[in-house]
């Protein structure tokens, strides 16, 4: 790629994804409704993020690793998603993902679409099962806000050649601090918030709003 003209910070669940990941474990857990409700007030920004995921994770505890493997091949990008990608690298947009989800999966979906740069919780397991519990940093939406700055910083970027793409109450702060935030098929809490929406879920109706491309 040639030089980086502008960084582009995407979320993954509901946005670069179609589900969200954590039902999704929650179903091999066997208590998919009840993490899939705390997921939906989480997203709308009726619980306060960390302590409704650790809630979560709580409840996947005994199950194994090998469980990524399944869930990885039970996801569906958003329409578009390689496309999408691919014409912002040709453009000299570096893309990162930053997720309140989970490495296992994220540094997959990373390596699939050609991105370099990528932020996701980490899960603890012993005897190769999960424990229920996190470890290290919690990609909370403070720490999205802080992460898009870090990687804007390192790249000697302006703000203003800096996208942030969410769809849930965690990525509001993100979105916030980019040159331009876009709600992606979004909760009503980050629409409220945010100026540019688009409600199709298709990454391509991202790019009329994106002017760093020329």
């Amino acid at each position: 790629m040639s030089q980086v003209k502008g960084l582009c910070v995407m979320d993954v669940d509901g946005t670069l994804i179609l589900e969200e990941v954590i039902d999704l474990l929650g179903r091999e857990a066997g208590c998919e409704e009840v993490i899939s409700q705390i997921t939906s007030r989480a997203m709308r920004g009726k619980l306060d993020f960390e302590s409704s995921l650790r809630k979560r994770v709580s409840l996947l505890e005994g199950l194994p690793v090998s469980v990524f493997d399944k869930v990885f091949d039970s996801i569906h990008p958003s329409p578009n998603t390689q496309k999408f990608i691919s014409i912002l690298q040709k453009n000299g947009i570096l893309v990162g993902l930053v997720s309140g989800g989970f490495t296992p999966i994220v540094e997959r979906l990373a390596k699939s679409f050609g991105i370099v740069y990528f932020s996701a919780n980490q899960l603890e397991v012993k005897d190769g099962l999960l424990t229920g519990k996190l470890v290290g940093q919690i990609i909370s939406p403070e720490v999205k806000k802080e992460t898009l700055e870090q990687w804007r910083e390192k790249l000697k970027l302006p703000k203003e050649r800096t996208i942030a793409i969410g769809d849930g109450a965690n990525d509001l702060l993100m979105l916030k601090s980019a040159g331009l935030g876009i709600a992606f098929c979004a909760k009503e809490v980050l629409k409220k918030e945010i100026q540019h929406h688009v409600d199709k879920r298709d990454l391509l109706e991202v790019l009329p709003l994106i002017d760093c491309l020329e």
